[in-house]
């Protein structure tokens, strides 16, 4: 997946942080009260005026890799977002240099937690919490979504702790009320052959995350994969994925999508024709798909 980051940065020079229109933004909050700058993130307010607003938690992608792309999640996600009403979130996470799975996630739990212990300072109204991200920011998105209510979990001899508890608000939930994921990778057991691959690439970011060979870490795979938490107080999930995509090939989001509906898990799969990883996939008519899908579920949660 490094060939997101380069996706990435052409879109940063494109200069697209200008159409973003807010009312006021905080920049570089410290969600675990620690001053590391791979734990801030920005929160972005709309221009409608309310009292409070809703919450969408946005998440970059980077392969794991980035541990400081929080401006490159607003300026691909934020402008339809804000502009239907939803305060944005985007926080960093350690990148995998820095930190092994699942430190990943517990990042991105304890921004949520915090973005409910501080709601009022922010005008959030939390009782509704949506969280979309793309490529590996796609995959957290979906891990936080299916694992709302797990702390301790093991898989075979690997027990991991998927919660975590960074910052100062324990006490707080880390579960969100539906997700929208842009072509996440899921199971990393089955990717490469996902790939048409007949053999296992080495140095993989998956390798990079876990530490270790995908071959001797069938355990530690398995944790990573949203799928194996889904119960039924799984939220409501979308999942947009291109067909040419050949970065995280679209069998991933298939099996994530099986597993939400063996679940009864309210879930729509969208197979974009001719997207790829990025290109032919951030377009109108898919924003506007992830905006009405969270305006539908707001809705229901009030």
């Amino acid at each position: 997946m490094k060939i997101n980051i380069i996706f990435l940065l052409s879109f940063i020079a494109s200069g697209a942080l200008a159409q973003v229109t807010y009312s006021s933004v905080y920049k570089d909050v410290n969600y675990a009260d620690d001053g590391m700058s791979y734990h801030n993130m920005d929160i972005y307010i709309p221009r409608v005026k309310k009292i409070d607003y809703p919450v969408i938690v946005v998440v970059y992608g980077s392969a794991w890799f980035a541990n400081n792309l929080k401006d490159a999640a607003i300026q691909t996600m934020a402008k339809p977002l804000l502009n239907a009403g939803f305060a944005v979130v985007a926080p960093n996470h350690r990148s995998s240099n820095e930190a092994k799975f699942p430190a990943q996630i517990n990042d991105i739990k304890a921004a949520i937690r915090f973005i409910r212990g501080q709601a009022k300072k922010y005008n959030l109204d939390t009782s509704f919490v949506g969280i979309t991200g793309y490529s590996s920011g796609g995959h957290l998105a979906a891990l936080a979504g299916t694992s709302g209510t797990v702390k301790n979990f093991t898989v075979g001899k690997v027990t991991q702790d998927i919660e975590g508890s960074l910052g100062n608000y324990n006490g707080y939930s880390s579960k969100v009320h539906a997700v929208v994921d842009w072509f996440g990778p899921t199971n990393l057991w089955v990717i490469d052959s996902c790939r048409g691959k007949d053999a296992r690439q080495p140095n993989t970011p998956e390798e990079v995350l876990i530490g270790g060979k995908v071959d001797d870490n069938y355990d530690k795979c398995a944790l990573l994969d949203p799928a194996i938490y889904i119960d039924k107080k799984t939220p409501p999930f979308l999942i947009l994925h291109g067909d040419r995509d050949v970065v995280v090939p679209a069998c991933q989001s298939e099996l994530l999508y099986s597993a939400l509906q063996k679940a009864k898990v309210p879930s729509q799969y969208v197979l974009v024709n001719g997207g790829q990883h990025g290109p032919g996939m951030f377009t109108d008519q898919y924003f506007k798909m992830m905006t009405d899908f969270f305006r539908s579920r707001l809705t229901t949660t009030r």
